[in-house]
């Protein structure tokens, strides 16, 4: 087990989340940066979609009560095993009664932590995730709270102590184009991808709101339709929101356009106030993207089998 001595801000239980549920209302949920979910996991040669905690912030305290191997990854928010500093993208062995801590960081927002064989909670349609809107998935649909215990298989065996480099963040994002564009005209959405957007701090993991002093206003509305984590809305306001995993599944606002699968990952470590601008892409520069994403996880598989 781990029990939680301290929650922090907001410490929850995810895998990549539930697909082939949003017709019923059913958002995604799961690690807002699988990216860092799966390099954690293939650190411990756990499989990728073994459960993580995602970690927002910090400021949180954990005790294993029992033996194992852990993995760091995503940003670095001053872990500490028993007083002693740890880094993400490596792995460590943890002893009963050690004390993993967490302050916070300067640069990412969000810490994945992989535990050998991960963590052993209950599926709920096919996900061990927390739905924080929901309330179900995880333990009891909540984020954990303190005196919580989180259910893990103990590991005594020996185990190599392997790292991975995180890749850098991108401030310029990639999209497909605007659905609405013909609703929207060229000029909005021209002054839409010459503008720096500032992430403000009313974001949490259902979206990403972005502020600028740019004039986005409008006054067109739509019916509902389908929406998923990518999606940018368009509020008459004028400013954004990016819908990340815990998004709902319709929305009446325009779409500026959709967040490539490539990119998505970086609005998990986007802090408020960091800057953020927009590109529109091809099709088959948003396929490009994805390939090589794939083949860096690729490599890195190849890289751990010859070190192992």
């Amino acid at each position: 087990m781990i029990k939680v001595l301290k929650s922090g801000v907001l410490l929850t239980i995810q895998d990549f989340g539930r697909d082939g549920y949003r017709h019923l209302g059913v958002s995604k949920a799961g690690s807002l940066d699988p990216f860092a979910q799966i390099i954690a996991n293939r650190l411990l040669n756990n499989n990728d979609n073994d459960a993580v905690l995602e970690i927002t912030v910090g400021l949180c305290e954990l005790e294993f009560t029992c033996d194992t191997v852990i993995a760091l990854h995503g940003a670095d928010l001053q872990a500490t095993l028993d007083g002693q500093a740890i880094y993400p993208g490596w792995t460590y062995t943890v002893k009963n009664k050690q004390v993993l801590s967490f302050a916070t960081g300067r640069a990412g927002l969000r810490a994945y932590l992989a535990v050998k064989g991960g963590i052993q909670n209950t599926q709920v349609m096919g996900s061990k995730s927390t739905d924080l809107n929901a309330c179900f998935g995880g333990i009891e649909g909540r984020a954990l709270a303190t005196g919580d215990e989180i259910p893990i298989t103990p590991y005594y065996g020996e185990f190599i102590k392997v790292g991975a480099i995180a890749p850098a963040q991108r401030k310029l994002i990639r999209l497909h184009p605007s659905p609405h564009a013909n609703l929207l005209g060229e000029p909005l959405l021209n002054n839409f991808v010459s503008t720096a957007f500032k992430v403000s701090s009313n974001s949490n993991r259902m979206g990403v709101r972005l502020e600028h002093k740019n004039n986005l206003v409008h006054s067109h509305s739509l019916p509902s339709l389908g929406v998923s984590p990518g999606s940018i809305q368009l509020p008459p306001s004028g400013e954004p929101i990016v819908l990340l995993n815990d998004g709902q599944t319709t929305g009446g606002y325009p779409l500026l356009g959709t967040v490539i699968e490539a990119d998505l990952h970086q609005f998990a470590q986007f802090r408020p106030l960091d800057t953020v601008e927009f590109k529109y892409v091809t099709f088959e520069e948003a396929a490009k993207a994805k390939q090589k994403l794939d083949g860096h996880l690729h490599q890195f598989s190849l890289a751990l089998k010859n070190n192992l």
